[in-house]
């Protein structure tokens, strides 16, 4: 099953929802128009129930460049400066808590130069995975900016304040190999085994306690906020949920058979 879209291509098959941004001549930066249609995409990914997982990956040589800056050199070489803070809560701030709170695992495929807003949209995902020849990007700095779409969350969070502010500061690309080494993201691999391993990675996720996936991230980001006794609390409400879901019951009727589990992701 397919959609037809300008900005993106979006796919669903067995289970696997595959959303590409593809402005690949932009580096798949974002316009008002892929926003608008990323936005119908994750509509789908959140009432389709046969989709079991979600891949957002970038068109051509490129994952995503961040915003796209054309319409904003017009408005600015006219005299009209714009408001930015108002294009943050209408498309990025929604856009990245729509993906945290998706009702299934992502994974983003990152391709290529993941740059500003672009490099956010990955660590939004559950799991992020690139190409050693792909390198993130914080380069607000070059233009008199901030690192916004959550990256002034993400960063510190993943890899401390002292790489996060180096990066930021210095608007200094990062290798792939040395995203993953530092703990910013799940795996650099190897350009020629890029698409299958994430082709497997999906497959993976796609047959997996759908339900328990998201639990799981919901948890781990509880914990950013909770006390001990919070989240042990906040543990036992999520296990008592999952306790009662059919993927329990078939997780443990499948370990006392010693046979692979069948999940339906309830």
């Amino acid at each position: 099953m397919s959609q037809t879209f300008s900005t993106i291509l979006f796919e669903v098959s067995n289970g696997i929802a595959r959303l590409t941004l593809n402005r690949p001549d932009k580096l798949n930066s974002f316009t008002e128009e892929m926003h608008a249609e990323l936005r119908t995409a994750l509509d789908q990914v959140q009432t389709d129930t046969s989709i079991r997982v979600l891949v957002i990956s970038g068109a051509g040589r490129g994952f995503c460049a961040g915003q796209d800056l054309g319409d904003r050199a017009m408005q600015i070489n006219a005299g009209q400066m714009p408001d930015i803070g108002n294009t943050v809560e209408r498309n990025y701030k929604p856009l990245i808590l729509r993906l945290s709170a998706l009702r299934v695992p992502t994974i983003a495929a990152v391709n290529g130069i993941a740059a500003g807003a672009g490099a956010s949209l990955a660590l939004a995902c559950d799991l992020v995975v690139a190409a050693k020849s792909a390198s993130f990007l914080q380069a607000f700095s070059k233009i008199g900016l901030i690192p916004d779409t959550g990256g002034t969350w993400f960063l510190p969070q993943r890899i401390g304040m002292a790489r996060a502010m180096g990066l930021a500061l210095l608007a200094d690309k990062l290798p792939a190999e040395k995203a993953a080494d530092w703990g910013l993201i799940w795996a650099a691999v190897d350009d020629d085994a890029f698409a299958a391993t994430i082709t497997e990675l999906a497959e993976r996720l796609a047959v997996a306690p759908t339900k328990a996936l998201v639990r799981t991230r919901q948890a781990m980001h509880a914990a950013q906020n909770h006390t001990l006794e919070q989240q042990l609390s906040f543990e036992g409400m999520c296990m008592r949920e999952l306790g009662w879901s059919k993927d329990y019951a078939e997780g443990v009727a499948a370990f006392t058979a010693k046979r692979p589990p069948n999940f339906t992701g309830e």
